[in-house]
């Protein structure tokens, strides 16, 4: 597949405004630092200014202000970052297989699978199993009875899609991941031990949902785990029984939601962040690395804690400064005392 576009054809699907020659081509992609001849770039982080005017790109993707001082070629946008991401999809280097399926795969008859749907060897397809137009399920990929996947999923190799989950459309579901394991659901015995509590709910996730490499998500309990439309999981991700997740929200990697936890839409968990149990966080918030969200959100913002409790992020970034003003301040306090 030709990853060779002019600046004409960029400029007109971003929208942006082109300085320069339309008919020069670009091939690939490239940081400010890195980009050569043939390569397109993007300034977004004001951080790398620096090396705007260094860059060997034959283009850059700029907003009006960055563009006012630069001699270069470059393409006028809103949001460069957002530019690049868009464009990103034309030099996407994924192989693209054609529709079939492998000799070793394992279809159950009662299956439903469109015409135009790749599953790789040793992919097992269970009974009552839905797969939609333009699916992708790659080697040794299982997808257990009842469940669904909407058009145009890709599930990549050694995935595993549990009995009864729902995927929307345009799922991306990356290697390792595991849809639909049982929750941690158990029981004390009086005599001491565990009673297993059997899950028997299911996951419904929406269109346009990303899930990362060994990410899990567990079934319900009784009522299905929930992801809505647009989100998007980083690689271990752990989202327990009975958690809701809603759309367009994004967690980073290393964090997790326990059982029945429930993040609003628009949320950005970022890394190492844990939600305990039976709580909501509300739509519109931002929590920093690191964060153990222990009580529910109602406001909108960001927070954050590290060893601390959770508290705006305004409030932490303060009592942090006073944490180490500690020591002055309890030498200051000994003296008094003495005096």
């Amino acid at each position: 597949m030709s990853r060779d576009y002019t600046l004409g054809e960029i400029a007109a699907y971003l929208g942006g405004e082109l300085r320069g020659e339309a008919e020069t081509r670009i091939i690939g992609l490239g940081t400010l630092q890195s980009a050569k001849e043939g390569q397109l770039s993007f300034l977004a982080n004001p951080k790398y200014v620096k090396y705007l005017s260094g860059s060997q790109a034959e283009a850059v993707l700029l907003t009006a202000d960055n563009a006012k001082s630069f001699k270069g070629c470059c393409i006028v946008v809103r949001d460069p970052y957002l530019a690049y991401a868009q464009i990103s999809a034309w030099f996407d280097t994924s192989q693209k297989k054609s529709p079939g399926v492998h000799a070793t795969a394992s279809i159950h008859t009662s299956a439903t699978v469109a015409d135009d749907v790749f599953i790789g060897p040793n992919v097992v397809v269970e009974a009552d199993v839905d797969i939609e137009s333009g699916c992708h399920l790659e080697a040794n990929s299982f997808v257990g009875a009842g469940s669904r996947i909407g058009a145009n999923g890709f599930v990549g190799a050694n995935v595993s899609i549990y009995h009864d989950v729902k995927i929307g459309s345009g799922a991306i579901i990356h290697s390792g991941a595991v849809v639909g394991a049982d929750g941690f659901g158990i029981a004390p015995k009086p005599d001491g031990g565990w009673q297993k509590i059997h899950q028997i709910g299911g996951v419904t996730i929406g269109d346009d949902v990303e899930i990362g490499a060994c990410t899990t998500i567990d079934r319900g309990a009784l009522e299905d785990t929930r992801l809505g439309n647009g989100v998007k999981l980083d690689n271990h991700v752990q989202i327990a029984h009975n958690a809701i997740v809603g759309d367009y929200t994004a967690l980073a990697a290393y964090s997790g939601l326990a059982g029945s936890a429930e993040v609003g839409s628009n949320c950005i968990l970022a890394g190492d962040v844990c939600v305990v149990g039976h709580i909501r966080v509300c739509d519109n918030v931002q929590i920093t690395a690191r964060t153990l969200v222990t009580k529910s959100i109602t406001e909108p913002g960001s927070y954050s804690s590290g060893a601390t409790p959770l508290m705006t992020t305004a409030e932490w970034r303060r009592n942090s400064v006073r944490i180490g003003q500690l020591d002055k301040i309890a030498r200051t306090v000994s003296k008094l005392n003495k005096e």
